[in-house]
């Protein structure tokens, strides 16, 4: 099971970005590679606080951990545990300065060859609501560029592949040497050599693929998971960007979801509310049939536990609340008139509200307690 990443970073769930950001860099100069040469430990250490820092610093990401934990980035997540230094440097350089003087060629500050990332591609996906609450693994097909074939790269000239390029100037306080990215390869120390027919002036290619992307059950509207690796390819030995899927919940035309529970609206006939009777009804799990007891007031409210959705955390299911309403007829004929005007002072027509009866608003309480 992950670590939490607030423990990791040694902060509470309520500091303030600044905060948030000194604790990684702390972190971060503690177990840097060049402080822990060959200690693996330290390594892995090391990319969960970038990890940590990576969900953290964004405040979308961050309300979604923390309503949702680990699992809000399950199908993809952070990846920082399968990223080498280069694209982790290439995220969070800026923010150790020159503490490492480069970071012994990582390409994380002001020195040192810059890995490109390929572009991310957003899509999204519609699920219903049967298929959010027993997961599904969707196919979807994806236009994205890839490095055509027989597409190589060279050194780059102006900065001899480091990716930076170094400029000497002469000022009253002596001669200054600023390091600034190589504009020609954009820090990325190569450029193209052969560029296929029918590429871009990168060499790349936009080729459709099918992707399948593992879907868990319980995700939310407006979710979005990542697929690492199915974005735009970068240029030369880049590292390729992420397929970044938003989660696009289709109304049920019955039920109706608030977090993990689901809302029911069952209407139910006079005679059914005065006579009791059963009553099937359609759940994501499958057809339930649940009691109506003699005499069931409209407004009572209904609840089958663990019928709802599942929790995406994986805290078992929410549950299905079932609210009765019993239909009252606009229509009667003849006979039917007659008895409800017989029935206007009989004493068993009389509201007679019990003290168990709760009212409207301690229901609604009840619902959400």
């Amino acid at each position: 099971m992950k670590e939490d990443f607030y423990k990791i970073l040694g902060v509470q769930k309520s500091a303030s970005s600044s905060e948030i950001k000194k604790a990684y860099r702390k972190m971060a100069i503690k177990y840097h590679p060049d402080k822990n040469p060959g200690n693996k430990s330290a390594e892995e250490k090391f990319k969960q606080a970038a990890e940590a820092y990576d969900i953290l610093s964004n405040p979308d990401k961050k309300s979604k951990y923390d309503q949702f934990g680990h699992q809000a980035f399950e199908n993809g997540g952070a990846g920082f545990g399968g990223m080498n230094m280069d694209d982790i440097f290439s995220q969070f350089g800026d923010i150790f300065g020159g503490a490492f003087g480069g970071f012994g060629g990582f390409g994380g500050g002001s020195q040192g060859r810059r890995v490109v990332k390929g572009s991310n591609l957003r899509v999204r996906v519609n699920l219903t609501l049967d298929e959010i609450c027993n997961g599904v693994e969707k196919k979807i097909k994806v236009k994205r560029k890839v490095l055509a074939p027989g597409a190589t790269f060279k050194t780059c000239p102006d900065c001899n592949g480091t990716g930076q390029v170094t400029r000497v100037t002469n000022t009253i306080l002596g001669r200054m040497q600023t390091s600034s990215t190589c504009q020609r390869c954009m820090g990325s120390g190569k450029i193209i050599d052969n560029k296929p027919p029918g590429s871009d002036n990168n060499g790349m290619i936009v080729k459709e693929e099918t992707v399948k992307i593992p879907i868990p059950a319980g995700v939310v509207d407006e979710m979005q998971l990542k697929v690492s690796g199915k974005g735009n390819d970068a240029p030369g030995d880049g590292i390729s960007g992420d397929l970044l899927v938003v989660i696009n919940e289709i109304p049920h035309n019955e039920l109706q979801r608030e977090g993990d529970n689901l809302h029911y609206e069952l209407y139910v006939s006079l005679p059914d509310a005065i006579l009791g009777g059963n009553k099937d009804i359609e759940t994501v799990s499958g057809k339930v049939r649940i009691k109506i007891e003699p005499g069931m007031q409209s407004g009572k409210i209904l609840r089958l536990r663990g019928k709802g959705v599942p929790n995406i955390n994986g805290y078992g299911a929410g549950d299905m609340l079932i609210h009765v309403n019993v239909w009252t007829p606009k229509t009667l004929d003849k006979k039917q008139r007659e008895f409800f005007e017989s029935m206007r002072s009989n004493e068993h027509f009389s509201p007679k509200p019990e003290k168990s009866e709760k009212s409207f608003f301690e229901r609604v309480k009840d619902m959400f307690s």
